[in-house]
């Protein structure tokens, strides 16, 4: 069957709070009247990137269009989770017309695009393109995500140690497999920073791949979406550190999900989380909190020290005004400790 009847799907990896889905939101919010629906892979016991997505009122792609897979890595559990949902959403009337699949932050591209090679999806969809997200204001400062200058510095002084990252590594397998590199967070640096971010994404392409910079997601859909690459008929040909391996786990990495009463202030929520970065090696902060006072819900994205925060949508009239975040780190951090200092 040609590519022109199959349902294009792009994939948008990228390391934790890199800015996969405040891009995701802005391709929503800019459609074309393109009718979609999106795949979101949440790490965690319990999604919270889907609900960032849903209720933004665009009616390109409803909430019934949004699915969430929360049960592990996709890359993972491509058999048991890809596969149904695809024939979930190719079911829906009116007919969906791309899919846009945001991954976790720590999934291998190359077995989801290798899935697209499966007699049961092979003759309805197409990888349009894989999009790599990648954290600017990380790369400029040496990083590949965060604040992780504390664990670099471990890793270098204790020969014992493995001196292969496995956040590199993840890194690496996701620019190996990118038709495109999105740069965000470009505003966050000056000349030289956006130079040396740009310059770290450089070597590790394998290819030429083209690289856009982006402030909070703003790339144009015309750049990102309708490329009609098929990138599954050339997936073999982009090698991996994990090509050699039959699978992979994520034993580095552990998640506490936290139920948050409302706050009253949200600088103190801010401080609670610079805090947890720096005392407690947390990576990764999302979700969303109520604050007293306020109609409008308040969506928290953390990388390490810096914490972004923005009103994201209204509470609706009977919804509970319960707040959840996601706290991400190394695995073996003090989840109690984590969840109390994270709630107040």
């Amino acid at each position: 069957m040609s590519n022109l009847n199959k349902v294009p799907c792009t994939i948008i990896t990228g390391f934790l709070g890199a800015g996969k889905t405040t891009l995701v939101r802005h391709l929503l919010g800019n459609a074309g009247g393109r009718r979609l629906a999106v795949i979101v892979n949440e790490f965690g016991d319990v999604g919270v990137d889907g609900t960032l997505l849903k209720g933004c009122g665009d009616e390109s792609c409803p909430d019934e269009n949004i699915v969430e897979l929360a049960n592990g890595c996709l890359c993972c559990t491509v058999a048991d989770d890809f596969a149904p949902t695809l024939d979930v959403l190719l079911a829906r009337q009116p007919a969906v017309e791309h899919i846009l699949i945001e991954t976790s932050g720590l999934a291998l591209p190359k077995p989801l695009v290798q899935a697209f090679n499966w007699p049961a999806i092979k003759g309805r969809v197409t990888v349009d393109a894989v999009v790599a997200v990648v954290d600017g204001a990380a790369l400029a400062d040496g990083q590949v995500a965060g604040d992780l200058a504390a664990l670099e510095s471990q890793r270098a002084a204790d020969p014992a140690l493995d001196h292969d990252n496995p956040l590199e590594e993840v890194f690496g397998d996701q620019i190996a497999c990118a038709d495109l590199v999105v740069l965000t967070k470009d505003d966050l640096l000056d000349a030289a920073g956006q130079a040396r971010a740009r310059a770290a994404v450089e070597r590790a392409l394998p290819r030429g791949v083209g690289i856009i910079p982006a402030v909070e997601g703003r790339v144009s859909p015309d750049l990102l979406l309708g490329l009609g690459l098929a990138t599954e008929q050339d997936i073999e040909n982009r090698r991996t550190h994990h090509d050699a391996e039959e699978d992979h786990d994520h034993d580095d990495f552990d998640s506490v999900v936290v139920p948050m009463p409302p706050v009253a202030d949200a600088a103190a929520l801010t401080a609670r989380i610079e805090a947890l970065a720096r005392d407690h090696g947390i990576l990764r902060v999302k979700g969303h909190v109520a604050v007293i006072g306020k109609p409008m819900r308040l969506a928290v994205q953390a990388v390490g020290g810096r914490v972004n925060q923005y009103y994201d949508r209204l509470w609706d009239k009977f919804e509970e005004r319960q707040g959840k975040l996601v706290a991400i780190g190394l695995h073996g951090f003090d989840r109690a400790a984590v969840a109390a200092l994270l709630a107040g």
